[in-house]
């Protein structure tokens, strides 16, 4: 009992509740709870404070979740070692992805993925927040920008640029900037979760510069922007895997063409383990060949 229930005491410990750990474990909260008072039973000891409005580690549970913590991953460490050796892989995949470049270019894969490997599940999560990919239970993430120093593993799937884009709709109207310098005089949109979302670097031949450019719109969401942009809002900066499509049909003009401005790369990121499951490495492979090994099928070249 104690062995099962270690899982169980982990999730409650690091979600801080019984409701968050059920929905991480697709359980009831009623069987959570259960079970915790089973091994609280089982032990002699008690591991949780609850009240109406909070649930705390008492000592003996502090003592417990250290040990707790290491069993439940040497399991870990022992399943992926068998799955490693499966010839075809089998399980449930759990994969974490932006928002917009999930639904244009994760979802898109996952009929010929899962037809190729009939023994798989997936599980997609879709945010463009950052998450705790040992928290949640992922086994891998795709992630675009510059990644931070982190202990996770990563392997580069394909290079993403950034792109000044504008409907012709908007150019007609209010002309297009020939120097970075003119953009302040243009109404320029934003995506929220960009490190540096109120100013734009652009790379020349001869010099670097930075422009603080307002505008009437900051919105968290890529696909939003681009909406936002094609309806001939204003100028914004958009990544190449929104952006392309839209600048090969004309629907999109690239603007300032003499300058780059800073470029990121699009990352499948798992965290540090012994043993790469199979599905894991199946998956980044897959993605890895649809991609491409040079210019992603979205880049607008």
């Amino acid at each position: 009992m104690s062995i099962g229930a270690i899982p169980v005491f982990v999730a409650v410990a690091e979600n801080g509740g019984f409701a968050a750990a059920a929905r991480q474990l697709g359980v009831s909260k009623s069987a959570v709870s259960k079970r915790i008072s089973q091994l609280e039973a089982e032990l002699g000891a008690q591991l949780l404070h609850r009240s109406t409005r909070s649930l705390s580690l008492t000592e003996a549970g502090e003592r417990y979740l250290a040990h707790a913590v290491r069993a439940l991953g040497a399991a870990r460490e022992a399943e992926d070692a068998v799955l490693e050796l499966q010839g075809d892989p089998k399980g449930v995949l759990k994969i974490s992805a932006p928002m917009s470049f999930g639904r244009l270019h994760v979802a898109p894969l996952l009929a010929p993925f899962l037809r190729r490997h009939r023994g798989l599940e997936i599980d997609m999560v879709m945010d463009d927040r950052v998450t705790d990919l040992v928290e949640g239970g992922f086994d891998l993430a795709i992630r675009a920008g510059t990644l931070p120093d982190t202990a996770l593993i990563a392997r580069k799937l394909a290079p993403c640029r950034n792109l000044l884009c504008a409907a012709p709709a908007y150019i007609a109207e209010f002309g297009q900037p020939d120097h970075p310098a003119e953009l302040p005089n243009h109404n320029c949109l934003h995506y929220a979760y960009f490190s540096d979302a109120q100013e734009w670097t652009f790379i020349g031949s001869d010099d670097t510069i930075r422009v603080a450019a307002g505008g009437s719109l900051r919105i968290n969401n890529g696909e939003a922007l681009l909406e936002a942009v094609l309806g001939g809002l204003g100028i914004a900066r958009l990544p190449s895997f929104i952006a392309g499509p839209h600048l090969k049909s004309g629907a999109l003009l690239r603007l300032l063409p003499h300058y780059d401005m800073p470029s990121q790369a699009i990352y499948a990121v798992f965290p540090e383990r012994r043993h790469r499951p199979a599905k894991v490495r199946a998956f980044q492979d897959f993605l890895i060949d649809a991609y491409g090994h040079g210019l992603p099928p979205w880049d607008p070249g």
